[in-house]
């Protein structure tokens, strides 16, 4: 072997990149001092990019294929180099590989609570987290923009401006929405898919697109979780007035079953007379061949007038009428965050229903609420 076939030997005639690992956005080829042969093979596999530079000037762009590198397939390298006639000589150059896949194992999350406006429940504080997928769409751009001259560029490197920039638009994107705190779970695609769009256009300087946007979670305080446990408890128990009495005659019915006790014994007492009254007043009709008449109108035992002086509201809650409370039970009700600012309430007196924060006289109840806990 003569000398001239050792040194041509020694020059790089395949540049290839297998990548063995899951999260390297752009890989350098290294030369380790040799020279790419004239007439070499580029191997660019699916889902990358070969970029060569030329003492740190960007020259060609391969896409996925395999070339034999000749001046012919370096137009712009071959203009830098000066090869006008072709020449047949070794070169050196970077080639930078650049990974086209989608980068999905890539995790987002609100370090701290995003302050919402919401109509029904005020201004609350959620917290949110979630996934997204990431795409280089311009080689170009990633090298003069992000990776510079690093030999391994990878996701670590820039995932934590990816999550600094997609929470800072998240609080945007929930707030121009114009979606309820309640329905946000059931627009969290739709939200996710306007993310991604916004962040995709903003991004599009540095050649990265935001092809994957998921909103996993939005959770709220623990204080607004109990008042929503609370509403919903409400919701499923519906006419409180019938419900008390049904609690009301459960009592009764246990303590008759205890006759040991003198409470028992009074109420089972108390039953068996009422039981009593009632027959005797459906048998005590008179004759069949009379026409029976219309019993006149009693009021309800179960709902006893109200004290002197104590004025008896009524509270809207999902569309029904609950109450009547005095003011010691509509404290309770907005201390336990079922009754608020913007919830309908009504007195003998008022023409129609009021949100209670435009009631003066329940200006006391609404200012024994407790403000929220300061963030953690």
């Amino acid at each position: 072997m003569g000398l001239m076939d050792k040194l041509r030997g020694e020059l790089i005639d395949i540049i290839e990149w297998l990548d063995d690992s899951r999260d390297t956005m752009v890989w350098r080829f290294p030369r380790y001092q040799n020279e790419i042969k004239m007439g070499a093979k580029l191997v660019v596999r699916e889902s990358q990019t070969a970029v060569f530079v030329n003492e740190g000037k960007i020259a060609d762009v391969f896409t996925p294929g395999t070339y034999t590198l000749e001046t012919r397939n370096l137009p712009i390298l071959s203009t830098l180099k000066g090869w006008k006639y072709g020449f047949n000589s070794p070169f050196k150059a970077e080639v930078y590989f650049v990974n086209t896949r989608q980068f999905t194992d890539m995790k987002w999350g609100t370090q701290n609570p995003v302050i919402l406006r919401d109509a029904e429940f005020g201004v609350v504080r959620v917290r949110a987290f979630g996934a997204f997928a990431a795409r280089v769409v311009d080689a170009s751009r990633l090298l003069r923009e992000l990776v510079g001259t690093d030999p391994q560029f990878r996701t670590e490197e820039v995932q934590e401006y990816l999550r600094q920039l997609m929470v800072g638009r998240l609080g945007g994107a929930l707030a121009t929405a114009g979606v309820p705190l309640l329905d946000l779970a059931a627009h969290q695609d739709a939200i996710g898919r306007r993310l991604a769009a916004v962040l995709t256009e903003e991004l599009a300087e540095v050649g990265i697109a935001i092809p994957t946007f998921v909103i996993e979670n939005v959770s709220v305080p623990p204080e607004v979780e109990q008042a929503l446990d609370k509403r919903t408890s409400m919701g499923a128990v519906g006419d409180l007035d019938r419900y008390t009495r049904f609690q009301a005659a459960n009592a009764m019915e246990a303590a008759a079953n205890n006759p040991g006790g003198e409470a028992g014994a009074g109420i089972g007492l108390g039953m068996g007379m009422a039981m009593g009254q009632q027959m005797a007043r459906s048998m005590g009709g008179g004759a069949a061949t009379q026409p029976a008449q219309p019993a006149p109108a009693q009021p309800a035992a179960a709902e006893p007038p109200p004290l002197p002086g104590q004025a008896q509201w009524y509270v809207g809650v999902g569309g029904q009428r609950q109450g009547p409370y005095d003011l010691g039970a509509l404290t309770e009700q907005a201390n336990a965050g079922a009754l608020g600012a913007d919830t309908l309430v009504w007195r003998t007196g008022m023409a129609q229903w009021q949100p209670a924060g435009q009631v003066p006289e329940l200006a006391s109840v609404l200012a024994s609420v407790p403000p929220p806990l300061p963030p953690q």
